[in-house]
């Protein structure tokens, strides 16, 4: 029999042939994600699994896919999946790690400027209908300004790069692990005190869910532009909110949002209200990676770990807890 591949949301067609040749696919039409029953229902029977932004998985789901040996995630921030449970059930997870990287990094300097300007509140004045010119809706452009960089990855370097052009007075940099010739290195509070734009890039760890907090805001440079195409918990929207709403925030742009990180018990289930109906607020649908050209690259490249994997080979990207992990302990059966 051929493997069942399941796909939780649309692929590109070179790349749903290319799995169709190795293995009976099962593909969401999307772009609503399954509910976790239909995914159960999907997983049961399933041998490998293609996995997306919207998609969790944990000891539960692994329960439900008895037959699953790995999951290809088309993704570069993995937090979302359980990896030593997965580990632990000798499920091999593999991601995208570099392609997300330079359209990501387009977007975080498109978001400042977009907040900074005014870009949505003169597009709705436009509409509501164009005079012509008058003395209103002053910014801040990146030239002159000094910008603070938080988490030095991959991103977070291709967002320097890009800097570099805009003539900025003063590049600063937050990591503990990390270091640039062109970036003066400094704590988070010295960043968030001196700038006049802060973008953020940090992944979701322990140590960094809520790095932006109340605490922290207190001491912000008012009027500082906020920028987060990191992850949606690095932030506490509501301390945010609040940091708006007194001034101390000029404006807050995001691509990425609490309620995304599906492993959080105790994640928001919505955008905080307060951030939605701010007027200093850019928000765009974690469309980071959302390019047409990479978004095919990143699902061949997801297609081939996956059929390295099933071809019993290790896929080219996979995560380091895989290599780690301890046998899973029994657990229940599933109902």
């Amino acid at each position: 029999m051929m493997p069942k591949i399941v796909v939780t949301q649309p692929i590109h067609e070179a790349v749903l042939a290319r799995l169709r040749s190795a293995g009976d696919v099962v593909m969401n039409q999307g772009p609503e994600p399954w509910s976790e029953e239909e995914l159960y229902l999907h997983l049961k029977d399933a041998d490998a699994m293609m996995a997306f932004m919207p998609d969790r998985v944990n000891r539960r789901t692994l329960l439900n896919a008895p037959r699953l040996k790995t999951i290809a995630c088309a993704l570069k921030g993995y937090d979302n999946f359980d990896l030593m449970a997965c580990a632990q059930a000798g499920v091999s997870v593999s991601f995208v790690p570099d392609l997300l990287t330079e359209p990501t990094a387009e977007l975080a300097i498109g978001l400042a400027i977009a907040a900074a300007r005014h870009v949505l509140a003169g597009d709705t004045r436009i509409r509501r209908g164009y005079a012509g010119w008058r003395p209103q809706l002053y910014g801040i452009g990146l030239h002159g300004s000094v910008v603070s960089v938080v988490g030095l990855g991959a991103v977070g370097r291709a967002i320097v790069d890009r800097l570099c052009g805009f003539g900025c007075a003063q590049l600063l940099g937050v990591d503990p692990h990390g270091d640039d010739e062109r970036l003066t290195m400094v704590s988070l509070g010295e960043a968030l005190s001196q700038s006049d734009y802060v973008i953020l890039a940090v992944p979701l760890l322990d140590v960094t869910r809520h790095l932006v907090n109340d605490t922290m805001l207190e001491g912000v440079r008012r009027g500082q532009i906020l920028v987060n195409i990191g992850r949606g918990s690095v932030v506490d929207e509501a301390a945010v909110a609040r940091a708006l709403k007194d001034e101390r925030l000029g404006a807050y742009a995001a691509d990425v949002y609490e309620m995304e990180d599906w492993l959080l018990a105790d994640r928001p289930r919505q955008i905080h209200p307060e951030l939605l109906q701010h007027p200093s607020t850019v928000f765009t649908p974690h469309i980071g990676s959302a390019v047409k050209k990479v978004r095919l690259a990143i699902e061949l490249r997801a297609a081939e770990n996956l059929l390295l994997a099933l071809s019993g080979s290790e896929p080219l990207d996979l995560c380091e807890a895989f290599h780690r992990a301890d046998p899973m302990p029994a657990l229940p059966c599933s109902g």
